[in-house]
């Protein structure tokens, strides 16, 4: 599934309408440096979460997960699952442009 919407946040860091930031979970360092190789790295920062507390503390159910972050921090929205383009341009996208719209 991380590899399904690889694209679609190649795409949004490419437009810099927002910064794009990552948690590795439960991977080796390694392996994701080798991801990011292949596929092209669209995040400003990788978190790393090998035990998986992160992943709990967010309340994750799934792998892979949005989450758009207002100004302050505060999570607006959640997406579980890999991005569709229908979703990236229907849910994300429109939303992006909503929390800029209210900076």
């Amino acid at each position: 599934p991380c590899r399904v919407e690889h694209p679609l946040l190649m795409r949004l860091a490419a437009e810099k309408e927002v910064p794009v930031y990552g948690i590795a979970y439960k991977d080796k360092p390694e392996d994701t440096a080798q991801f990011l190789e292949q596929l092209g790295d669209p995040y400003l920062g990788i978190g790393l979460d090998r035990s998986g507390r992160t992943a709990i503390d967010f309340g994750v159910y799934g792998v892979p997960e949005t989450y758009l972050l207002d100004q302050d921090g505060h999570i607006r929205y959640r997406f579980a699952g890999a991005l569709s383009v229908e979703v990236f341009e229907h849910e994300i996208m429109p939303r992006i442009k909503a929390l800029k719209g209210s900076s």
